[in-house]
C-alpha cells in the first residue's frame, strides 16, 4: 500500500488541478481567516465542486463553533472536518455533522504524543507553533521525528509540519507514517502553491516505502 497524501491550503484552481493530476488522496481548504491560505465559503464551494471523484475534501477549522462549521457545510461538500480543538469536541462534531473528524496536535516532546483517539477518527501530528505565532500548526517547521520511536499508535494518523519534496521520503522512513500532509512545503517564494512542487511531493511520497505498523 502506498503512502497517502494530503495537499492542504488549496486556494486556487491551478493548485487543485495539480493536486488532482498528481494523485493526491485529499485536498484541504483552510477556513481560518488569519491564515494566508484562507478561502471564503464562496471560493471553497467553487473549488470543492471541481474536486474529482475519489479525492477527499477536507475542511480545516480552528476552535470552531457548530454554527461556523454548519455555515460552511451548507455550501461546501466536505468529506472530512479537521479541527484544532479540545479532544472532547471530536465526537460531538461528528455526531452533529455526520463527517469523520481529524484532530491536529502540536508535538514538542514525547509527553505531547496522544495515547488515544478520544473520539477522533484520525490524528494529525505536527510541530507546536512557535512562541508568539498567531495561528496554530507546524508553521513550516518539523518536530523531532525521533520522538515517535516507541510510540504506541492509538489509531490512524498523518504526519505533517515542515514536510517538502526533498525530505518527505526521509520523514516516512524515520516515522513509519502511512499518510503525510503538506501545505507551505509545496509553495513558491510568492507564497502560492507551485504545481511542480505538488507533483514532486506526491511522487516522492509514493516512491518511499510505507511505514509498518503505524496506521
Amino acid at each position: 500500500m502506498s503512502v497517502a497524501v494530503k495537499i492542504c491550503g488549496i486556494s486556487t484552481f491551478e493548485a487543485l488541478d495539480a493536486a488532482a493530476e498528481a494523485g493526491a488522496d485529499w485536498v484541504g481548504f483552510n477556513f481560518f481567516p488569519p491564515s494566508p491560505r484562507y478561502v471564503d465559503i464562496a471560493m471553497a464551494a467553487s473549488l470543492a465542486r471541481r474536486v474529482p471523484a475519489g479525492i477527499g475534501s477536507v475542511g480545516l477549522f480552528v476552535g470552531p463553533t457548530d454554527e461556523e462549521i454548519g455555515a460552511v457545510l451548507e455550501a461546501v461538500p466536505l468529506d472530512v472536518l479537521q479541527v484544532y480543538a479540545a479532544s472532547g469536541r471530536c465526537a460531538a462534531i461528528r455526531n452533529r455533522f455526520g463527517r469523520p473528524v481529524w484532530r491536529a496536535i502540536g508535538i514538542g516532546s514525547a509527553a505531547d504524543l496522544p495515547t488515544g483517539l478520544e473520539g477522533c477518527d484520525r490524528l494529525v501530528l505536527e510541530a507546536k507553533p512557535p512562541q508568539g505565532a498567531n495561528r496554530p500548526g507546524g508553521n513550516a517547521a518539523r518536530f523531532d521525528w525521533s520522538i515517535l520511536a516507541g510510540w504506541r499508535v492509538p489509531g490512524p494518523w498523518i504526519l505533517a509540519g515542515g514536510l517538502r519534496p526533498g525530505n518527505v521520503a526521509e520523514a516516512i522512513r524515520a516515522t513509519g507514517a502511512t499518510a503525510v500532509d503538506v501545505s507551505s512545503g509545496v509553495e513558491g517564494t510568492d507564497g502560492r502553491k507551485d504545481p511542480a512542487l505538488i507533483r514532486a511531493f506526491v511522487a516522492a511520497s509514493r516512491a518511499a516505502p510505507p511505514g509498518a505498523g503505524r496506521d
